[in-house]
């Protein structure tokens, strides 16, 4: 059947600048991490994706090794793109990323120019698109030189294949040398994509000054710790859970968090929502956040955590007890 996108879209989520740019960012964007593989059936994702469309996520998240193998949710979004939304392609932001191992050899990880520069080419031929609106570099480098990183993304918007260029899982430090470096090269950066939690709050030690300070959004990932912060785990380990059955995520952290999730759903329910749907609007609640990223291996998943933007601002004496529950540490937890 053919798909047609919902006439109120835009009527469901507000949307938020990036940074000092002109690029605004739906509240919520969909990332294609864990179950958009090809170990997941094709029709699900595409539910998914257009649900999340109608929805009002105008931004699907990608990088080359999403997917199971390496790059299949590249290719299976392909696919659903030509299908569903290739009219749809100047309301869409897609983003992708090039720094983890992805193929053998000296080539095939981290930030030289020939790895981010060939990574690119083979993103575009697996979505089949031109160019993708956002393009990071995944993760820094410890022997390639910023510059030779930064030069690569620099180039790969003005070859006309990336619009905007970004940084994932950068320290603060290494964030305000990457932004100087680009502003030199005449490309400023867009947007830093770090892991963001209540239990997960390193980038409250500095990074969140640093964007702001750069002029750059930030988009927030695993902001419900691989599913910690969620009802899933709130009694036992399913089996078919990711502390089950994932590397990401081990039972032996699910258990030992179990406490803390409990005291987090008790406030959850005092504000009339789910533990998931008050930790979304928790990594959000900050102005320095452009959007908070999320994964969903359903369409009912998808449109309960999306909900948390109906849900009530937070008051001072709900943070205070979150505060209490969980206080920032400057501990850098980007793995």
């Amino acid at each position: 059947m053919t798909y047609t996108a919902a006439e109120d879209r835009y009527e469901r989520q507000p949307y938020h600048r990036s940074g000092r740019s002109g690029l605004k960012l739906p509240a919520v964007s969909l990332g294609l991490w864990h179950n958009f593989g090809d170990d997941r059936p094709i029709e699900n994702s595409r539910q998914i994706l257009r649900r999340a469309f109608d929805l009002g996520v105008t931004h699907f998240d990608l990088a080359n090794n999403y997917g199971v193998p390496y790059g299949s949710a590249e290719r299976n979004f392909g696919t659903i793109f030509a299908q569903d939304f290739a009219r749809y392609r100047d309301e869409l932001i897609i983003s992708s990323k090039a720094g983890y191992d992805m193929w053998p050899g000296p080539y095939g990880e981290f930030g030289s120019r020939k790895y981010v520069l060939a990574s690119l080419d083979q993103s575009l031929q697996r979505m089949g698109l031109d160019y993708v609106d956002v393009f990071y570099s995944h993760r820094p480098d410890p022997e390639t030189p910023f510059e030779e990183t930064m030069g690569a993304l620099d180039h790969a918007v003005r070859s006309g294949k990336a619009l905007y260029a970004g940084i994932s899982n950068y320290s603060a430090e290494q964030t305000a040398q990457a932004a100087r470096i680009m502003r030199e090269l005449g490309t400023p950066l867009l947007i830093h994509q770090p892991s963001y939690s209540m239990i997960n709050r390193w980038i409250e030690d500095g990074l969140l000054d640093t964007l702001e300070e750069a002029g750059m959004g930030c988009i927030v990932y695993s902001p419900l710790a691989q599913g910690l912060l969620t009802d899933r785990y709130l009694k036992d380990v399913p089996k078919d859970s990711r502390a089950a059955t994932s590397r990401f995520l081990s039972k032996e952290q699910a258990e030992a968090d179990r406490e803390l999730a409990s005291s987090l759903n008790e406030l959850a329910e005092q504000r009339g929502q789910s533990l998931a749907q008050m930790a979304l609007a928790w990594a959000g609640r900050d102005p320095r956040v452009t959007s908070v990223l999320i994964g969903a291996s359903s369409v009912k998943q998808l449109e309960d955590n999306i909900a948390m933007v109906d849900g009530p601002p937070f008051t001072e004496d709900e943070l205070a007890a979150i505060d209490k529950l969980v206080s920032p540490t400057p501990s850098d937890s980007r793995a």
